[in-house]
């Protein structure tokens, strides 16, 4: 098979700046590709790296786009390099799109079938499983003080998670904020913090201790994995406290996660869809080790997020405190994110459905950047 390769770069303006240990974040840089054939058939996927995390840069991946050429097969689709995963991951994206919509043509049919419950598997027409019909989503909350005023209106529209970013300002300032933000969760919420790597063990510490007593799900990437003795840091904190860790910054690649798992890690792994190069085999070794798992956006545009909700939607999951399975709350409270609102996903709610995943337009979102 030979598919006509394109690729367009992308510098999106956010709405909002997001502000995060690493510092504020005002636009995305990635680049989308699109695969089609000699029917018109086509299939798109995103490239959406985080160099600060470890990945690729966009410049990367826009090299490794040219040097595919302007026409490609299988064999050259499948030799992308791993250095550059998050191409290795939009080609994926973009072979599997393809084949629905071939499939889909071959059947006489325009779109894939619903799963008609909440929670029985449902094939679908290319042979892979839809496990839920909806999904719940945590809402992101701005850092520092700005955050309280939030919990509020986004808790009256239906959410009960939330994620708080620290490690943003003071740091005793933020602490002291912890027992306000709590006590403006609705009953039975449960607050996410995400430090982005940046405290060192003391301070990993005091927030654990603080955490203990409180409704916090867990605590997201307190010390980088780069710092000096990190993971080691990570590990002996996640035994030694009752409030569970997360990995998010640690799991940069395939070869993090195989990483970490072999190391046993117990918590909880923060993936990232967009971030990873073989998102199929990633999740295969991540559900047979029976591993915690959050889904989580990389602040990419529709496109990335299709593929990376779908894998959600596909994801098993695990029982709740009423016994019923399903992935934990998705991290994609982001939308709207970018200040042109057709390059967002579906937009922040308490729950996401998988008929507005299937909703996603890729082809206008490439046509947008013409």
């Amino acid at each position: 098979m030979n598919w006509i390769f394109q690729f367009r770069r992308y510098r999106l303006p956010l709405r909002c700046t997001v502000r995060t240990a690493h510092g504020p974040w005002n636009e995305r840089e990635g680049v989308l590709i699109r695969l089609q054939d000699e029917t018109g058939a086509a299939g798109f996927g995103e490239a959406a790296p985080i160099p600060w995390f470890g990945t690729e840069t966009v410049d990367d991946v826009e090299a490794a786009c040219r040097d595919l050429g302007a026409r490609v097969d299988e064999a050259r689709l499948a030799a992308v390099p791993a250095r550059v995963a998050g191409l290795r991951g939009a080609v994926a994206a973009a072979l599997a799109q393809w084949g629905e919509t071939r499939a889909s043509a071959e059947a006489g049919r325009s779109d894939l079938r619903e799963p008609t419950g909440a929670e029985a598997p449902e094939e679908n027409t290319r042979g892979g499983v839809v496990r839920h019909r909806h999904l719940a989503v945590a809402a992101l909350l701005p850092a520092g003080r700005e955050a309280l005023a939030m919990v509020a209106p986004k808790a009256e529209a239906g959410f009960r998670v939330f994620k708080w970013k620290v490690g943003v300002g003071d740091g005793e300032d933020e602490l002291a904020l912890l027992d306000d933000l709590c006590g403006e969760l609705p009953e039975g919420a449960r607050l996410r913090l995400d430090a982005n790597g940046a405290w060192d063990r003391r301070r990993a510490e005091r927030w654990l201790e603080r955490c203990a007593e409180r409704p916090v799900e867990f605590v997201e990437q307190p010390i980088a994995a780069t710092a000096r003795g990190g993971e080691d840091l990570l590990r002996g904190l996640a035994e030694d406290y009752p409030t569970p860790l997360a990995l998010d910054e640690s799991l940069v690649g395939e070869g993090d996660i195989e990483r970490w798992l072999g190391a046993g890690w117990p918590g909880i792994f923060v993936v990232k869809p967009s971030l990873l190069g073989d998102v199929r085999g990633v999740l295969a070794r991540l559900a047979a080790a029976k591993a915690r798992v959050v889904f989580s956006s990389a602040l990419e545009t529709a496109v990335g997020a299709r593929a990376a909700l779908r894998a959600a939607f596909a994801w098993a999951g695990e029982a709740d405190a009423t016994g019923t399975v399903r992935p934990r709350a998705l991290g994609f409270g982001v939308w709207p994110l970018f200040a042109d609102r057709r390059f967002d996903g579906p937009v922040a709610a308490p729950f996401v459905r998988w008929e507005d995943v299937e909703r996603i337009d890729a082809e206008a979102v490439w046509n947008a950047l013409s």
